[in-house]
């Protein structure tokens, strides 16, 4: 039986390496989107996977990278979306950050964390409903089941990855398909690298990524529709 085949979007550190060695761990084919191929690590460059350089901002980037994965092995299996800003957008006004700043920050964190996804998802989603079993994972936030800072431009993206996710898995349940929306709280990657946190404590990026591997292994009779991961106690999570 032909090995599965996954895309990962932003897979050269942090969490979507991590989840690149754990698909690999299952015996997945990778064909990694990065915008730099460069900076891929040792390990996941010997597994020989195909490499493609992907910005998110490039509205042609998602086809691009569908067609060159179907080209190179015929076949898209499961899907990850895991490229994604973060960036300091409050609503409360601040004479620090002018209209236009502000301006820039919302198109920039919407291109990414919003758009990148849907086209890419959009463009992969003939391609997994043929597979029968095909997998999205959509990587969310807690910032997407809850307000808890101020961050509100990155929260508003978030809540609309989580509502990728379940538009995913109702477009495509007849076929197979099933999606699912990770929300992890703060995870020990260079994005989080800013925050005053006990970094031996939060959420490290290959458990995480070891959930993901069998949220997408599992049959389609045991849906997960979102999982949230979550270092420390808040309530209701």
């Amino acid at each position: 039986m032909t090995a599965p085949v996954a895309m990962i979007t932003g897979a050269n550190r942090g969490i979507g390496a991590a989840i690149a060695r754990a698909l690999a761990g299952r015996g997945y084919r990778l064909a990694l989107a990065l915008r730099d191929t460069a900076s891929l690590p040792e390990d996941l460059r010997a597994l020989d996977p195909l490499l493609i350089p992907y910005s998110a901002e490039d509205p042609a980037a998602a086809r691009a990278f569908v067609d060159a994965t179907q080209t190179q092995f015929g076949r898209i299996d499961a899907l990850v979306n895991n490229a994604g800003i973060g960036g300091p957008l409050e609503l409360m006004p601040d004479p620090a950050q002018p209209d236009d700043q502000m301006e820039a920050m919302l198109d920039r964190l919407l291109s990414v964390n919003v758009k990148a996804p849907f086209r890419l998802t959009r463009a992969a989603l003939p391609a997994l409903c043929r597979a029968g079993q095909g997998r999205v994972i959509v990587m969310a936030s807690l910032s997407g089941k809850r307000v808890l800072g101020l961050n509100a431009g990155y929260q508003m993206t978030k809540h609309a990855a989580v509502a990728l996710a379940h538009a995913t898995r109702r477009a495509g349940w007849d076929h197979g398909l099933r999606a699912c929306a990770v929300c992890p709280g703060f995870v020990a990657t260079d994005l989080t690298r800013h925050h005053d946190l006990p970094r031996h404590e939060i959420t490290d990026p290959a458990d995480l990524a070891r959930l993901v591997a069998d949220i997408v292994t599992l049959p389609n009779t045991a849906s997960v529709p979102e999982l949230m991961v979550n270092w420390r106690y808040e309530p209701g999570f």
